[in-house]
């Protein structure tokens, strides 16, 4: 059948099975919003307060769910708003597909009103991209980009189509969508046996899991090969979920704010198995002093991440949820008593601690976990508050932690709170923000008002840049440049002005009331809870020294 550009897109994205669409108009790409129109059965459009709300809503959609998550722009201004949402993306290997619409090919390289290269913008943070100048290739094109999102290791695919093709006519034939295929290509057999003989012979392991293993979805057959190995196991910002963090071997997480009985049981074995971790430099620190004890074994989809951090004694490229399995199959059950005494040891020693006398983030956390009885998705910005819920919520359920962590966007949670709960309607979503992250998509309020989505949205406010206050009181002589936000600036009018309910609370004992009206309410609340400006993360490790370095509060008393 022959259709028109802005036809064939939506029947493309129909093929893929894309129900949902956030994003925000404009001249390039009315075509395509005139055709979306047409079709608002078959797929919802989510209109964003601001292009970036609608990168973090595809984000948190992906993340929440392991589908490709679609955002769109017009040309110019509203195509580099999305910027940093695929570059947030990007970071942490999520599938999503941004479509853009530029000037006509006529019109291209001449600087023409809201005309950017936003193909040459977005290299660098995109699996791979397009600009399409012929309606004759649109078709195929958005079904390799989809096809190139999902393979391997995911990541954000932009295709920016010109507005000539979105209004051109071509012969458009259905196809159904190519199976994505696990990798399994580069899974060697001599890499499999000598991971196994690293771990027959090993008298101390440990686990350490990353991104790799929600993404693959290999819950299963990790706690398989974590009850086999009888290793204990700790995990990233991004891995959270992937092992059950309310299981007997689960020590914590690892890096910068992670627990003392992960760090030092990381710095004391003599093998680290790293399951779907690229060794960031928040959990490595130190990399010449990571792990030195140990024999490193890295499972990672990405051969590039194969000793490009930290230098590995073995590896195996593929899949993380096949190598597990056919490593399940190779070995036996081990016993490390000793070791796991020790380590037991560890966790009783140091366990993770907090002031209980007022209202604090660590309690707010540990009150929300209460409440939601661990059966929620948690979605954070970017600071203090997002180390707290790491550190105080278990996750038990891969999926259920959606946080910027490669990139660190202030500003991400809001939107990506939006995707999570448009995505899983079922499901309670609350995105914990801190007071500065809240203040930079703050708007998409008024996205959650209009839909009637009933988010959750938490401000731990201390009137500060929490995590940046915390560095500049330990390593910068308390001189606080541009970091205090004791202004009147009023959250909950704010939320009001915006249509969300708003409640503040500034003790502990009003917590627990205000959370239980939150969860009941059945529309979108905002909960501003009120801290010292002074509060801290502790565990905490100096950048760049090596993790057996980790303090707390009591270590700097004495």
């Amino acid at each position: 059948m022959r259709l028109n550009g802005s036809e064939i897109l939506i029947e493309c994205l129909k093929e893929q099975g894309v129900d949902t669409v956030f994003g925000y108009p404009g001249g390039a790409i009315l075509n395509i919003y005139d055709e979306l129109y047409k079709h608002s059965s078959e797929i919802r459009h989510i209109l964003t307060s601001h292009e970036q709300g609608a990168s973090h809503a595809a984000d948190g959609y992906a993340r929440s769910t392991g589908k490709v998550g679609v955002c769109m722009a017009t040309s110019g201004p509203g195509a580099t708003n999305l910027v940093t949402g695929i570059a947030t993306a990007y970071m942490d290997s999520v599938p999503i597909i941004a479509i853009t619409a530029n000037v006509g090919v006529a019109l291209l390289g001449k600087d023409s009103f809201q005309e950017v290269d936003i193909t040459g913008i977005t290299m660098p943070i995109t699996k791979h991209n397009f600009i399409v100048k012929d309606v004759e290739k649109l078709a195929d094109t958005v079904r390799w980009a989809f096809q190139i999102a999902q393979e391997g290791r995911p990541g954000p695919v932009l295709i920016d189509i010109t507005k000539d093709v979105t209004a051109g006519f071509a012969e458009y034939t259905p196809q159904k969508p190519e199976p994505i295929v696990r990798s399994t290509e580069y899974i060697r057999e001599e890499d499999l046996d000598r991971a196994v003989k690293l771990i027959n012979r090993c008298r101390k392991p440990f686990i350490f899991v990353g991104g790799g293993a929600v993404i693959s979805g290999a819950s299963e057959e990790l706690k398989e090969f974590a009850d086999k190995v009888h290793a204990p196991v700790a995990d990233s910002l991004m891995g959270k979920g992937a092992y059950n963090g309310k299981s007997e071997l689960y020590c914590g997480m690892l890096g910068m704010h992670g627990t003392k009985a992960a760090n030092l049981g990381v710095t004391q074995c003599d093998l680290l198995i790293t399951v779907g971790s690229r060794f960031s430099d928040r959990v490595v620190g130190q990399a010449k002093s990571f792990a030195k004890n140990a024999k490193i074994i890295q499972i990672d989809v990405d051969p590039a991440e194969i000793n490009k951090n930290v230098v590995v004694d073995a590896s195996i490229i593929g899949d993380v949820k096949e190598v597990l399995k056919r490593l399940n199959a190779r070995i036996e059950d081990h016993r490390h008593d000793e070791w796991d005494e020790s380590v037991k040891a560890l966790k009783e020693k140091y366990p993770l601690r907090y002031n209980q006398e007022v209202l604090t983030g660590p309690y707010i956390v540990e009150e929300l976990y209460r409440q939601t009885k661990g059966d929620a998705i948690i979605v954070t910005d970017v600071g203090q508050h997002q180390m707290w819920a790491a550190q105080y919520y278990k996750y038990s359920a891969p999926r259920t932690l959606l946080s910027s962590g490669g990139l660190g966007t202030m500003g991400y949670g809001l939107g990506a709170a939006i995707g999570a709960k448009v995505a899983n309607p079922d499901k309670t979503v609350i995105n914990i923000a801190g007071d500065g992250c809240f203040r930079m998509n703050m708007n998409e309020l008024a996205t959650a008002s209009r839909y009637n989505i009933p988010i959750i949205e938490i401000v731990i406010n201390n009137h500060v840049l929490g995590m940046v206050r915390q560095w500049q009181t330990l390593f910068y002589g308390k001189r606080y440049a541009q970091t205090i936000l004791n202004d009147s600036v009023d959250f909950v009018k704010v939320a009001e002005g915006l249509g969300v309910e708003g409640i503040r609370v500034t003790s502990k004992e009003e917590l627990a009331p205000a959370f239980e009206k939150a969860l009941t309410l059945g529309r979108p609340v905002l909960i501003e809870c009120v801290i010292d400006q002074d509060d801290k993360v502790f565990p905490m490790v100096p950048a760049g020294k090596p993790i057996a370095d980790v303090f707390d509060q009591d270590d700097i008393k004495e």
